[in-house]
């Protein structure tokens, strides 16, 4: 759904940053000679050092390994090239670094390594990783890749498209928030999308190990600091646009913008479109490549000539099925069976997706009918923990995911009642926290504010910001909802759980899939879904078995 919440995705410095997964790197990797990646950069590299083999590259100096270009660049609180040292006893090739880097380098008494410098190393990383891993030839080896950008639905749609390539037959990969699968054992992610040179490192991983098709995440983050430089997408996929993220780009207008990088001929091949508001517009008129368009709410069906709509959604268990349109006449029956119209948004976006990636429509509606593709678990997101009550631990942390969940678990049942648990990350952008306690006051019956991730802001002042717009919208309002503080974060689930009948709904929102709450600069260990199935044990009440998607 969005980007890690962890603060200091901006600038993870060669020592601070986590060691790179040795399963991202492929197996075998034909060593570029140094020179030619001096040529690449603009760098001339002495004759007595243009045959060093290069076999691969890395930012962080405890991820070197034998052969690599290291780069050292600035970071959170140091500098890449106070570590050159550990790189190179780790076995690194050379090393390139910009004039800050250099200067610290000339206090050394000596190098054993070829130094590269280049102004602004950082937008290099992208196209070398590419040529030394050649993760993205043009040829029919290379996995097909899919980009999903946008506020929510990034995770969601990515499953998606994993889920209906697996039901045509094709053997997948997956890079996101939640996991990276590559054909064989899932890699915890720490990023929305991972540094450049780990993204070209599993590509070439999942071309070396046949893969078909791979999905990914493409975040504001990955875009601004050029994790996906060097990547082409065969086709990039927009979600939607709502308000997060703005401690970064300042404005609504600066994050648009810095999606939209995502639809140009440097990062993709063609492009869909959902546009159910007013930047999918905007985007599908300017983006400079092919472009599908693709109306997923009943208002933007009927308002805009979109290439593809979605029609007569009905309800099908927790679910919706719903017919998929072309201007052409073209139909296809579809159906998910997550909660929420965003989820059949998220399906629809998948589908179409898909099928611009060159897949027939009826080998696609063949997919659909077999597998049920669009109901497979995604973890963290609005994934069902029990049915009675209906419990649900969702990613929602901004405030318009927030309103999609809680109006998604709204139940049309007489007297059932809903009950959330949430809070707001701190170190991030602080409107959204009123925001969010206002949308929770108007679609709850019962608020309870707690914890997110405090990160180093104190947790208090944290709560009172949601507090108040909660209390500030009750009154305006004249609503009947309840408002609770309850900290720390587990002993509000047992009471969300505690407050619930068996006719009611939980929805445990803001965290999703995620095992650490940090506090302080410590991580605590903390699974929404653990504290919430134990509570509801504690109860009686009869929690479902634990699912995921298959690698």
């Amino acid at each position: 759904m969005s980007e890690l919440k962890a603060p200091g995705a901006s600038a993870v410095s060669a020592a601070s940053g986590p060691d790179a997964p040795s399963g991202f790197r492929p197996a075998a990797v034909t060593a570029v000679p140094l020179a030619t990646i001096g040529a690449l950069i603009g760098v001339v590299v002495p004759a007595d050092s243009g045959s060093v083999p290069v076999t691969g590259i890395s930012l962080n100096s405890r991820a070197v390994q034998p052969g690599d270009l290291y780069v050292a660049l600035p970071g959170a609180t140091r500098h890449g090239a106070d570590f050159v040292t550990q790189a190179v006893q780790a076995g690194a090739a050379a090393v390139l670094t910009d004039d800050a880097g250099a200067g610290l380098l000339a206090r050394l008494s000596s190098i054993s390594v070829p130094v590269l410098l280049a102004g602004e190393p950082r937008a290099l990383v992208g196209p070398l990783a590419a040529l030394i891993y050649r993760s993205r030839p043009a040829d029919a080896s290379a996995p097909s890749l899919y980009g999903v950008t946008g506020t929510n639905g990034k995770t969601t749609t990515t499953y998606f498209i994993n889920a209906l390539l697996q039901a045509l037959g094709q053997k997948t990969g997956l890079i996101g928030t939640i996991e990276i699968l590559a054909g064989g054992e899932p890699i915890p992610s720490l990023l929305t999308t991972p540094e450049s040179t780990d993204v070209h490192a599993l590509l070439a991983l999942m071309r070396e190990r046949g893969l078909d098709a791979a999905s990914m995440e493409v975040s504001s983050h990955a875009l601004s600091f050029h994790r996906v430089d060097g990547v082409v997408f065969d086709v990039a996929g927009f979600t939607n646009l709502t308000q997060d993220h703005l401690d970064l780009h300042g404005s609504m207008d600066q994050y648009f913008q810095t999606k939209a990088q995502l639809f140009t001929a440097g990062h993709a091949r063609a492009a869909v479109v959902t546009v159910d508001d007013e930047w999918g517009i905007k985007l599908a008129a300017a983006a400079g490549i092919p472009v599908t368009t693709l109306a997923t709410s009943p208002a933007a069906a009927a308002s805009a000539a979109a290439d593809w709509t979605v029609n007569n959604p009905a309800p099908r268990g927790l679910g919706t099925e719903f017919t998929l349109r072309h201007l052409d006449g073209t139909e296809l029956r579809v159906h998910s069976g997550l909660p929420g119209s965003f989820n059949a948004a998220n399906a629809a976006l998948a589908t179409v997706m898909v099928l611009s990636g060159g897949h027939d429509a009826a080998a696609v509606q063949a997919a659909l009918d077999r597998h049920d593709p669009f109901t497979v678990a995604v973890p963290g997101r609005m994934q069902l923990v029990s049915t009675a009550p209906a419990a649900v631990v969702d990613f929602a942390h901004n405030p318009d995911a927030l309103a999609r969940a809680l109006e998604a678990v709204r139940s049309a049942e007489s007297g059932s009642k809903v009950i959330v648990v949430f809070g707001a990350t701190g170190q991030r952008d602080q409107g959204k926290r009123p925001a969010m306690g206002a949308i929770a006051a108007r679609l709850a019956d019962t608020v309870i504010i707690s914890d997110d991730d405090p990160h180093d802001e104190d947790a208090a002042a944290i709560r009172a910001g949601v507090l108040a717009g909660a209390v500030a919208a009750r009154q305006r309002g004249g609503l009947a909802c309840t408002i609770l503080e309850v900290f720390p974060r587990a002993a509000a689930i047992r009471k969300a759980v505690d407050l619930a009948g068996p006719e009611d709904t939980i929805l445990i929102a803001g965290r999703g899939h995620e095992v650490w709450q940090e506090v302080k600069g410590v991580n605590l260990a903390l699974d929404d879904r653990v504290e919430l199935r134990s509570a509801l044990t504690a109860r009686g009440f009869t929690v479902l078995e634990d699912q995921r998607i298959e690698s």
